[in-house]
């Protein structure tokens, strides 16, 4: 596969996050949309690092993955906790930073 196509992928793996990010009105999918989209920038990164035949991409990439994990986690926690608090997770319904 060329670059081309792994940049053809890493959009419509973008689009498809976003699309889920916009529409969603649950947490836990706005979250697996942002999941969708830093994936689709991980793409991006190695397929770049592969076509200049560098390693600093695919370097790069470990590190994002690592963090994406721990955003996720976080994200989950809170997301736990809003739930119990409130007992819904849709964003529509959380306002709890409101005065």
């Amino acid at each position: 596969m060329g670059l081309q196509a792994w940049l053809t992928l890493a959009a419509l793996v973008f689009a498809i996050g976003l699309f889920g990010v916009l529409t969603r009105r649950n947490a836990v999918g706005i979250l697996l949309g942002i999941e969708l989209m830093l994936n689709a920038v991980n793409i991006n990164l190695v397929a770049f690092a592969r076509f200049n035949g560098d390693l600093a991409g695919m370097v790069f990439t470990l590190f994002t993955i690592a963090i994406t994990v721990a955003e996720v986690a976080v994200g989950l926690a809170i997301v736990i906790v809003i739930f119990r608090v409130r007992r819904t997770v849709e964003a529509d319904r959380l306002d709890l930073l409101r005065g």
